[in-house]
Parts: C-alpha cells; sequence; structure tokens
C-alpha cells in the first residue's frame, strides 16, 4: 500500500501546443539589443500568473517582441517562505527547477506552457517529482538528460537567486514586472508593474519607455 502510489503511472497530463517565441534562449525571448526590457517574477501554482500566461504574454511577443521592441526574461519567485530563506523545498521551486531543465535542451518555453497548463491547485501535488517528470517527458525532452538535471540540483541556486532578485526590485507578489531600458544619461530606468495586468497597461508603459531608451543596437 506504501509502495503502490509511487509505481502507479502518472496520468491525465494536458499536451498544448506552444505558443511562439521568437528568438527564444533559455528562459528568455527577443532581441537582447531591443531598447526596453521587461523581466516577469513569476510562480507556476500561481492563477494570476497562468491568468497572465494565456490572456497577455502572446499579445505581447506579437506586438513588441517580435517586432524588435522588448526583451522577455520569465524568472520564478514561487519561494516566499521566510523572506526567500533557504528552508526546503516547494512545488513552486521545483517547477522552476524542471523548467530550467528542459531549457537545457532549448525547450524552456514549451515546459513553461506544459506546467501552466498542468496545475491542479496550490501546494496540492501538482508538481511532485513523479508528475514534473511526466510533464517534461510530454513536452518532449530527452528524460535521461532531464533526470540528471533535476536531481543534481543544478538550477538551485538560480531559482533561489530568482526570488531574492524579485524581493529586491520590490516585488512582493505574483505576477511582478520589471520594465527597464538605459536613458541618454546612461542610467538604467526601471518600473515595477504589480499583477496580471492587462495588455493595455503594459503597451502604455512600453510605449512611454521607448522614446527614452538609448544605446548602441537600439531598435524603435
Amino acid at each position: 500500500l506504501i509502495i503502490w502510489p509511487n509505481l502507479k503511472p502518472i496520468t491525465g497530463i494536458i499536451s498544448v501546443e506552444p505558443n511562439p517565441r521568437p528568438q527564444a534562449d533559455a528562459n528568455n525571448m527577443g532581441d537582447p539589443n531591443a531598447p526596453v526590457k521587461l523581466v516577469e517574477y513569476s510562480d507556476y501554482q500561481c492563477p494570476f500568473c497562468e491568468r497572465f500566461a494565456s490572456e497577455t504574454e502572446a499579445k505581447l511577443v506579437e506586438a513588441y517582441v517580435s517586432t524588435g521592441k522588448l526583451y522577455f526574461t520569465y524568472r520564478s519567485a514561487g519561494n516566499w517562505v521566510s523572506d526567500n530563506i533557504r528552508g526546503g523545498k516547494t512545488e513552486s521551486e521545483d517547477a522552476a527547477k524542471a523548467a530550467y531543465c528542459a531549457g537545457d535542451q532549448n525547450l524552456y518555453w514549451e515546459m513553461h506552457d506544459m506546467l501552466f497548463a498542468n496545475v491542479l491547485g496550490e501546494d496540492v501535488d501538482s508538481f511532485t517529482d513523479r508528475r514534473l517528470a511526466a510533464i517534461a517527458e510530454q513536452t518532449g525532452v530527452d528524460m535521461t538528460q532531464f533526470n540528471d538535471c533535476y536531481s543534481s540540483g543544478k538550477f538551485d541556486d538560480q531559482v533561489f537567486q530568482d526570488g531574492k532578485d524579485a524581493l529586491t526590485a520590490g516585488v512582493r507578489g505574483t505576477p511582478g514586472f520589471v520594465l527597464s531600458y538605459v536613458n541618454a544619461s546612461g542610467e538604467e530606468v526601471t518600473q515595477l508593474i504589480e499583477g496580471a495586468q492587462p495588455f493595455d497597461v503594459f503597451a502604455q508603459a512600453i510605449d512611454a519607455a521607448r522614446p527614452a531608451a538609448q544605446g548602441p543596437g537600439i531598435r524603435r
């Protein structure tokens, strides 16, 4: 009775067609020389993060990322326990590590979409080790490479740093977004956008930032 749940095959994994991401590179997409950058601090268990991913992100990709106006980065911030002090793993952290491991095989965004499609709720075993492996397998990763990456803790420090940087940026809940650009004086200007705001809120912020953005290779 104890062993059987660990041997029972994982079923019910939903497959989704991933959204296109131009110039995808691990957890980044778009032209690195774009005038404006947007970092999302998110959580694969967060319903508001899933709302942004399903309703708003694709519009930003079409209007700004694919046109070279915006460089977009996804980072994890699901480890809010004790102000990001290490002390035990959470499903959110494990999901983030799994996504980074898939990124080693150029399948970060595919895994990103699959994770959001297969969340069952918060801390209800959506992202146990076995379920993450099943999601990864259905995403199409090489499972030997994925398992080696995941079990080694290769991205533990990265996920911890993601959460730490979110707090430093002033993010106190997910999703949180940091928009940035470099002005004519060479100074980095940042703006915090909180919550799963509609597309128009992001568009207004990006459009306001673009004329002030300066630097080599800038595309407006």
